[in-house]
């Protein structure tokens, strides 16, 4: 997984929230997060949740995943398939952190098991570059 930069994403948030026209406290009701906690964001001073990452991507009308790029919760140079699908499952506020990294985890298995290089870049290429038939692998 990528480092976490804090201060990027909240110098890129408060671009973002600029761009829209947005002030601080509008785009904190839009998004359903306090004013103080936004701008703890936006100065770089806390992390944020995937949840409220995603809320508040809903609210500028942005990407969610771009937003987890940018704090470093998924690593941009996935393939994007692979990103929508660990940003969805990050996103999902019925999961708990624990739950949601146990998914990953088998996820990222399946994909390895199934002959795909997890993270590597390419998109959806089988390691060996074969498809993989998926009545093989079923038990």
């Amino acid at each position: 997984m990528a480092s976490l930069n804090v201060g990027n994403l909240g110098e890129y948030l408060r671009e973002q929230r600029r761009n829209a026209q947005l002030s601080l406290r509008q785009l904190a009701d839009a998004a359903g997060v306090s004013n103080p906690y936004l701008s703890q964001i936006e100065r770089g001073l806390r992390k944020p949740s995937a949840e409220v990452l995603q809320q508040v991507a809903k609210a500028l009308r942005i990407s969610a995943e771009t937003l987890y790029v940018r704090a470093g919760i998924l690593d941009a140079d996935r393939d994007p398939d692979e990103v929508e699908t660990r940003a969805v499952i990050l996103a999902d506020p019925t999961l708990t952190e624990q739950q949601k990294q146990a998914l990953l985890q088998i996820y990222e298995s399946f994909r390895k098991e199934n002959g795909f290089a997890v993270g590597d870049g390419a998109a959806d290429t089988p390691v060996g570059g074969t498809d993989v038939d998926p009545q093989q692998t079923a038990g």
